[in-house]
């Protein structure tokens, strides 16, 4: 009897969500309530206007990043098929393979491949994925996601 609950209480929760945002309209900027999130920002300066941002859904930190991924070998592996999408990356010789499942739900990796700092990322949103060295100023850094989004 409970299983059968469970999909009209997420039916429930979808319309209500949609009622919610059709009241309160979209989740715009909030400077003010950024300054907990980033107190070392300065927001007076700013090449938009803030009404042109609008929240990205979870909030900073709100998507759990992979900063020590433990991998197998594709022999090993059941749960993927031969022609499962991956980011692929190979330096100095050592190979990796990021399967977008995972990054689906997590969007950012940070890890060492052929002795280099990386940062590989996936946006779900617009299908894109980018691989980039994790040394800014001459220090390697592990990176996390970020709400706010710009609309132009």
């Amino acid at each position: 009897m409970q299983e059968a609950a469970k999909p009209l209480i997420a039916h429930v929760s979808v319309v209500v969500g949609l009622v919610l945002s059709l009241i309160l309209g979209p989740a715009v900027a909030d400077p003010d309530a950024w300054k907990y999130a980033w107190p070392d920002t300065d927001f007076t300066k700013s090449s938009v206007t803030f009404k042109s941002i609008m929240s990205g859904g979870p909030p900073k930190d709100g998507i759990s990043v992979i900063d020590s991924p433990t991998f197998e070998t594709v022999t090993s592996i059941e749960h993927l098929v031969d022609t499962e999408p991956v980011i692929g990356v190979s330096i100095n010789g050592d190979q990796r393979a990021y399967p977008l499942q995972v990054l689906m739900w997590h969007e950012i990796v940070n890890d060492v491949v052929g002795g280099v700092p990386v940062w590989a990322t996936f946006c779900p949103l617009c299908n894109t994925a980018v691989v980039f060295e994790r040394c800014v100023d001459f220090a390697f850094h592990a990176f996390h996601p970020e709400a706010p989004a710009h609309i132009e």
